[in-house]
């Protein structure tokens, strides 16, 4: 899963994504008892649930520079040595679908760890119910930090001595950011000096990430000579891997997480 320091692609892929019935949506208690955040729009019913069945799940915290990061983990039982996979998760903070992911990757046999990286501010994000008082908090998340704590998250998992981060998958992930001195280089500017194989997965209808950024980012790899892959999914939103969401598309999904599983087997993160 990717990193999504633009915060406004989020906003625009839940507000102006195709009308839908309130049928098949939970009430806004049912979803905050079920662990979403109503600031990410309405929830599913019929959300993902991956049991911990064969697995060790939990809280953690995390050692940064300044204190402990809260997180959330998975991992398979009986495998010494798993591979380590973050899931950076969305601007909603570490709610229900993001654990879920990491549950789901656990099945795969990785230790899937996701760190909740704006927990500096002191603002719980799964508990917002206005997007104008989450975008602040994530707006104001520099780079530089992000960065450190996600290195980190290895550290914690145990995954320090890896040396290389072996490739990355982005969902959705924004190729462009916006003019912010906490973010002095979007991923496009970024390219020549990526180090792992990076897997692009986006929507055609993504209103906050035009094709046309895709492939420019697309296009500065292929110049950098550096291996990546792209798949644009005809008609998807933004957040169409998000199964609580209106946006969810299920053959989208699930071409996706299969995508995923191909790429991280290809570059042997998963066995």
């Amino acid at each position: 899963m990717s990193a999504e320091p633009i915060q406004t692609s989020d906003v625009i892929g839940l507000t102006k994504v195709a009308p839908f019935s309130r049928r098949g949506f939970m009430t806004a208690t049912a979803a905050v008892t079920a662990g979403y955040t109503l600031a990410a729009g309405p929830v599913r019913a019929d959300v993902i649930k991956t049991d911990t069945d064969g697995l060790t799940t939990g809280d953690a915290k995390i050692k940064v520079a300044d204190g402990e990061m809260p997180g959330y983990f998975a991992r398979p039982n009986g495998v010494s040595n798993p591979p380590v996979v973050l899931v950076a998760m969305e601007i909603f903070g570490l709610h229900e679908y993001i654990k879920d992911v990491t549950r789901r990757l656990a099945k795969l046999g990785a230790f899937a760890v996701a760190p909740d990286y704006y927990f500096r501010k002191g603002t719980d994000l799964t508990k917002l119910t206005d997007i104008q008082q989450l975008l602040p908090v994530v707006n104001s998340k520099p780079d530089a930090e992000l960065l450190s704590d996600l290195d980190s998250t290895v550290a914690w998992a145990n995954a320090a001595h890896s040396g290389a981060l072996k490739a990355g998958v982005a969902f959705y992930g924004p190729p462009v950011d916006p003019p912010n001195p906490l973010w002095p280089k979007s991923p496009t500017q970024l390219a020549p000096d990526m180090k792992a194989p990076v897997l692009g997965l986006y929507g055609e209808a993504d209103t906050g990430i035009p094709v046309a950024a895709v492939e420019a980012l697309k296009a500065a790899l292929a110049a950098a000579e550096k291996p990546a892959e792209f798949k644009i999914y005809p008609g998807a939103p933004h957040g169409f891997h998000a199964d609580y969401r209106a946006s969810y598309r299920k053959e989208a999904a699930e071409d996706a997480w299969s995508q995923m599983q191909t790429w991280l087997k290809k570059y042997k993160v998963l066995g």
